[in-house]
């Protein structure tokens, strides 16, 4: 086999070909998700939650519980933000792109820090706090909680999280065995940037407006 397949795909020799298949397709439509998000459209939501939901099972049979928390909480706010940015705030316009307020600032700490004990304790009950993979799962898991709350409310800020979890996650996926997953993450981190400036100009155009 060649070296260079053989680093980046030999610990796929044991997966079921289902499974390789399924993360083949979670990850696809992972980049839909983030490339609908960047465009600021709502079919962030559907396509995320495709994504999430075949990642959850994934996850679970893999017992990486950290990352399966990640992912079924991205459902479930995959349901409030397709909500929230279909709600009418006035006659013809939905929830539009904004700053976070001191208040969500005060909520996205309370996440974060909630996240942090949570996925400790579950870690914990299972008897899987044992590596410092579990360490770095756990602050990844609390990073992208806030991102994803503050994308479900079209919060410009949800960038930044996405960003530095996007990251972190490239080289501790690939560690994990992960490659697509790890790819998947690299190519997020870019889009993340892009999807910062392009709701930055976003906001920037309605307040020229207002």
């Amino acid at each position: 086999m060649n070296p260079i397949f053989d680093f980046f795909f030999g610990q796929y020799s044991d997966y079921e070909t289902t499974d390789i298949i399924l993360e083949i397709v979670a990850v696809i439509f992972g980049f839909l998700s983030v490339w609908y998000s960047k465009q600021n459209k709502v079919l962030v939501f559907p396509t995320g939650m495709i994504s999430t939901i075949i990642f959850v099972y994934l996850l679970l049979k893999w017992e990486l519980l950290g990352d399966m928390m990640i992912n079924a909480y991205y459902f479930i706010m995959s349901v409030y933000g397709w909500y929230i940015w279909t709600r009418k705030v006035d006659a013809t316009h939905v929830t539009p792109i904004s700053k976070t307020t001191f208040n969500e600032k005060k909520i996205s700490i309370a996440i974060f820090l909630a996240t942090l004990l949570f996925v400790y304790l579950v870690y914990r009950a299972f008897d899987k706090w044992t590596s410092w993979v579990a360490y770095v799962d756990t602050i990844t898991t609390a990073i992208f909680f806030v991102g994803m709350w503050l994308m479900a409310r079209r919060k410009i800020e949800n960038w930044i999280f996405w960003i530095i979890g996007d990251i972190i996650s490239v080289p501790l996926y690939f560690y994990k065995g992960f490659t697509f997953t790890s790819f998947q993450y690299l190519g997020f981190t870019f889009i993340a940037i892009f999807g910062y400036l392009a709701w930055k100009k976003n906001l920037n155009n309605n307040q020229v407006t207002v």
